[in-house]
């Protein structure tokens, strides 16, 4: 009894001390565009903050306060923020997806970002979530400083890789989502960048030890990173700190995060190559004018020479699955809630490709899912008031979840889940078109003991992953595709954890006043509908699935092509047997007369486009 007695006064001040020491960090941005090139090929205008362009690091220690301002000074776009890795417990209106867990903000509307950092430190990374609208420059890398960090090093330095589109987001996703690529080919950027530019400078002097922190912040294409004569080992991923593990060469997805440790030379002889180099096996085509890889340099003297490109040798396949926890952190128990997602890629009935998980493309809601959480009261807990096209899943507090990710697509695709890190437990090969693998409960390779931990990882062509965590955080969380491309497609599901303790949680007057301004209800289902949250009449729905055969219009167009094709063969005989003009307004006529004659209303005839009855 007495050493407790000592203990808690011990354990309070301490959580004091902590609370004292902590700072609140007070940012006032106003979102605008700004003339730029990043890769010196093709000027753009980006999205800066306050007219400045790249956006700001945002550099925190771990207990922290951010107190964020943004206002939208787009003119006539909406725009809105994610804080990509934070957990936001208690904060799930903090968090930033449009029409998830809050409305978009319009322009020269303000949305207040007040969140704390109890209980994370590491890498990460601030987005727009509205659309692909972070292509444009609306995103940066965000960094929680620690001072119980288990690695050494004398200076940090952090480096963002992406690629870039010369068009703007919106113009690129008009010319991707549409019925003229039915393929569903992803756009392919025109560049890769480092640090917002091309061929980036990093300065190192010698004998020191640094910690680079990557970020991709791109929209679509994984990333090899190798640098020249360094050693690099990896220590932090996703901002879960890993036994060190020395690699040649690091791949990163868009969303994901490596912290490495390199030593540096102890002379300034010469300076190195840092690579870059597209995975281009996720590219359709390949366009013969776009560079795959690009030069950046480790300056140690820039009196001399700056190196050349470097290419690497054979090297180990890097392989994220291997990466171990430095925590010892043992396998969750077996799940008590497993959710299975099929992925698959298709055209529905408009023409245009499509993603879906278990053949449901996600639409976003008229009322943000979380609105209709807390002011759905007891009936929070029904997943179908969240609406038919988001793919929800009501999750119990503290239960184990287990999620398998099934791809029945030939594309390779990051999967980010917010709110929470994830154990990946299964993580298989690619698997030929031909030949796609399905997990199986009952014949699968033995779970690790201490699996790896993270918030992004990466689903082969045609495999499978299987991810646990433990439902200890509620709020409404998305999981989605991290290429953009194919949550706009609509690769996205959403879990609702403990609605019912999420309803606890109480947004600001601000969060309120941006639905409002934006004609967007506060509560209700996902039709906006509160008097009866079971009925979704006018809810958002994709697309009717494309029909099987022809459809009627598709029948009259046949039968009209038909007959225009033997009339012209009877018109071009008439025409060789008689010298006449020929009446277009006559054949127009017989025609339709030989129409009604085959049962075919003349004004279904006329619905059909002049170039089809042409």
């Amino acid at each position: 009894m007495i050493f407790k007695s000592i203990l808690l006064p011990i354990a309070y001040l301490t959580y004091l001390i902590s609370q004292s020491a902590a700072e609140t960090h007070t940012f006032h941005y106003t979102a605008t565009w700004v003339d730029a090139n990043p890769d010196g090929m093709h000027g753009k205008k980006v999205i800066g903050f306050n007219g400045e362009w790249p956006l700001p690091e945002i550099h925190v220690n771990k207990g922290d306060r951010v107190e964020l301002y943004l206002t939208n000074g787009l003119e006539n776009k909406n725009t809105s923020l994610h804080f990509h890795g934070l957990f936001q417990n208690g904060t799930n209106y903090m968090d930033g997806p449009e029409f998830v867990t809050q409305c978009p903000i319009k322009p020269n509307d303000t949305f207040l970002y007040n969140f704390t950092v109890p209980n994370q430190s590491g890498t990460y990374w601030y987005h727009s979530h509205t659309g692909a609208q972070y292509g444009d420059g609306l995103r940066a890398p965000f960094i929680i400083h620690s001072d119980d960090e288990p690695y050494t090093y004398d200076e940090e330095r952090v480096i963002s890789v992406s690629d870039i589109y010369h068009k703007q987001y919106d113009e690129v996703t008009a010319g991707f989502k549409t019925r003229y690529n039915p393929t569903g080919a992803e756009p392919i950027p025109q560049n890769l960048l480092m640090n917002d530019t091309a061929n980036a400078t990093i300065y190192f002097d010698t004998d020191k030890t640094y910690l680079l922190r990557f970020v991709n912040m791109g929209l679509f294409v994984s990333q090899y990173i190798y640098i020249e004569d360094h050693e690099i080992t990896i220590v932090e991923v996703d901002g879960i700190n890993v036994e060190p593990m020395q690699v040649d060469y690091l791949y990163i997805a868009v969303g994901q995060r490596y912290s490495v440790l390199v030593k540096s030379k102890s002379n300034t002889n010469k300076n190195y190559a840092i690579m870059q180099k597209f995975d281009d096996t996720m590219l359709d085509v390949i366009p013969q004018e776009l560079k795959l890889e690009a030069l950046n340099y480790i300056i140690y003297d820039e009196s001399k020479s700056k190196p050349e490109a470097y290419h690497k040798k054979d090297a180990e396949l890097f392989d994220e699955f291997n990466l171990k926890p430095l925590d010892n952190i043992e396998l969750l128990d077996e799940p008590d809630f497993r959710v299975t997602l099929d992925v698959l890629m298709d055209n529905l009935g408009d023409g245009v490709n499509y993603a879906f998980f278990n053949n449901i493309t996600y639409v976003p809601p008229i009322v943000p899912t979380l609105l209709t959480a807390l002011s759905a009261e007891d009936d929070a807990i029904h997943s179908s008031i969240y609406g038919s096209n988001i793919n929800a899943f009501v999750l119990q507090p503290d239960d184990i979840i287990e999620v398998v990710v099934n791809n029945k697509d030939s594309g390779r695709h990051p999967f980010h889940l917010h709110g929470h890190v994830f154990q990946v437990i299964q993580k298989s090969q690619a698997f030929e078109d031909d030949d796609p693998q399905s997990y199986d409960e009952n014949d699968h390779d033995p779970f690790p003991s201490y699996p790896l931990i993270r918030d992004t990882v990466t689903l082969e062509p045609n495999g499978y992953v299987v991810l646990r965590f433990k439902a200890d955080n509620p709020g409404i969380w998305f999981f989605h595709c991290h290429v953009d491309w194919h949550l706009e497609q609509g690769l996205a599901a959403v879990f609702i954890e403990d609605p019912l303790g999420l309803q606890l949680q109480q947004p600001s007057d601000n969060y309120y006043e941006v639905c409002v301004n934006n004609g967007i209800p506060i509560k209700g289902n996902a039709a906006g509908n509160y008097e009866n949250l079971f009925d979704l009449t006018g809810e958002n729905v994709q697309p009717e699935p494309l029909p099987e055969g022809f459809t009627l219009k598709g029948y009259i167009a046949f039968l009209v092509s038909t007959l225009a094709a033997l009339y012209g063969i009877y018109s071009i005989i008439q025409y060789g047997l008689e010298d006449s003009i020929q009446d277009d307004q006559k054949i127009y006529e017989n025609l339709q007369a030989i129409l009604k004659s085959n049962g075919v209303l003349v004004n279904e005839f006329n619905n059909v486009d002049e170039t089809t009855r042409l």
